[in-house]
């Protein structure tokens, strides 16, 4: 899949309004660090757009994980919003232990672009 223009929305939260998200949109329970909700939807494709879709990323979360994983706040921002986009472009790490590990591989791709 490949995007030469496109319009994505971000927005920084808390755990309490991502968990409302999650729990909303996904019925899943609790927080999580970042959230992508599509424009397109690849079985039922709509008119074209160049609206990606949305990122809602926890900053709590955010703060967490970046602590957990020894890197500084923006590199851990960096990671998700990459992850966000993945996910809007169709990647999902749910799907297959493959799709998780060409996930983790563009993922890595794009942050040493961004150094």
């Amino acid at each position: 899949m490949e995007y030469h223009d496109g319009e994505l929305s971000l927005l920084f939260t808390d755990d309490k309004h991502i968990t409302e998200l999650n729990h909303r949109f996904l019925k899943r329970e609790g927080p999580t660090n970042v959230l992508a909700f599509p424009t397109r939807d690849n079985d039922h494709p709509g008119p074209e757009t160049p609206m990606l879709g949305d990122i809602v990323i926890s900053l709590d979360a955010a703060m967490r994980d970046a602590k957990r994983g020894g890197e500084s706040l923006n590199r851990t921002i960096d990671r998700l919003l990459i992850h966000g986009l993945l996910h809007l472009l169709g990647y999902d790490h749910q799907r297959s232990e493959d799709e998780a590990q060409q996930m983790d591989e563009e993922t890595e791709r794009l942050l040493a672009m961004m150094e």
